[in-house]
């Protein structure tokens, strides 16, 4: 810079301010129950609504709204709806810091500010990660119900076809293949009752039970109704129950469902270990519930990694070995969501080699 000549005040410009939302807009952006932004000229953040500072908990006053939505397409929509002024809807997943699906509104907004006309850009957001989520179980849902029943069903027709032709007249075969499509029949059948279960718990989800049950003599009637399989698997079940009264606040039926889910679990996959150990106390130290019960077996157990998808919907940790011992994949499924319904709490810890513990917390 030459010393000799410095520049006059009339050369030195100052940046001109940025035109910003006045009071009206903000109270407008505000009054919406969807996170609500409203951008400048360069696309930086000039108003959040107290729903999108909640959800945009990166998004800053004056930063650029790609600092808190990286998603080349969302910038893109901004850039056709300030060429063109017509509203943009686009479909974005932002994958951190969590998978995250929205659906974004992009339009124009022309807000007289004093003498000039500035134009801003309208941002709202609807998250939708729930309803991907809930879709994609859908999806899973169906294909899952779909490959359980289309192998038994395969199964069948095979052998129909076997006994149709070169069995037709072999007495031997013929009752082999009957009693292996018995054996199938009687797998749909159990799915299906699964499935017929589940449905009707999702509907009564949110409504608690309201009769009395006692949970002593569900059990005892679990274990006599499940003696024949207890007989042939030669393992032992052993019960340790209070005494006095163990009555609790729930649906008998689905409690009963609980019990024999657990018990035969037990049963089919720890009778390596020769018993099954069925426990009932009151909790101690615990207010928000009355009775822990717990169902242990001592059979081969289950890897750590398997432990937190075991009440998923057709998990199996050895698909063949469950298939084989009539497991739809279903059951834990069933218990998680009538323990839920009774707002009670499900435990499962299992160690290999050493067997699988399950605990249920029951309120009075």
């Amino acid at each position: 810079m030459d010393e000799k000549n410095p520049p006059s005040e009339a050369t030195i410009q100052e940046p001109e301010p940025q035109p910003r939302p006045g009071a009206v807009a903000r109270a407008f952006a505000d009054a919406i129950v969807a996170p609500c932004l409203i951008l400048g000229i360069r696309e930086e953040v000039l108003h959040m609504n107290a729903a999108a500072i909640h959800e945009l908990p990166g998004a800053r006053i004056d930063a650029p709204i790609s600092f808190a939505i990286r998603h080349p397409e969302f910038l893109s929509a901004m850039e056709e709806v300030r060429q063109s002024g017509t509203p943009r809807t686009v479909e974005v997943l932002q994958s951190s810091p969590n998978m995250t699906w929205y659906l974004i509104n992009v339009a124009p907004l022309n807000l007289p500010e004093g003498e000039g006309l500035h134009e801003f850009l309208l941002v709202t957001l609807e998250n939708r990660t729930e309803q991907k989520r809930t879709e994609t179980m859908r999806v899973d849902f169906v294909a899952n119900v779909s490959h359980e029943l289309r192998t038994p069903l395969t199964s069948l027709i095979g052998f129909v076809d076997t006994l149709l032709g070169a069995a037709a007249d072999d007495r031997q075969a013929r009752e082999r293949f009957l009693s292996i499509m018995r054996q199938q029949a009687e797998r749909m059948s159990k799915l299906i009752d699964d499935l017929l279960s589940l449905s009707r718990l999702e509907l009564r989800q949110h409504l608690r039970p309201t009769e009395k049950t006692d949970l002593n003599a569900i059990i005892e009637e679990v274990v006599k109704g499940l003696q024949n399989q207890i007989e042939r698997a030669g393992v032992k079940v052993f019960l340790d129950l209070p005494d006095g009264s163990t009555l609790v606040t729930g649906d008998r039926d689905e409690l009963y469902e609980v019990l024999e889910n657990l018990i035969d679990n037990a049963v089919k996959y720890g009778a390596g270990g020769g018993r099954v150990d069925v426990e009932l106390r009151p909790t101690v130290r615990r207010k928000d519930f009355a009775f822990v019960l717990t169902v242990s077996d001592h059979g081969e157990g289950i890897e750590q990694a398997h432990v937190p998808r075991l009440t998923e919907r057709f998990y199996r940790v050895e698909a063949d070995k469950s298939q084989k011992k009539k497991g739809t994949g279903l059951g834990l499924a069933i218990v998680k969501h009538i323990v839920n319904r009774h707002h009670g709490q499900l435990n499962i810890s299992s160690t290999p080699g050493k067997g699988t513990r399950i605990e249920i917390l029951l309120p009075q």
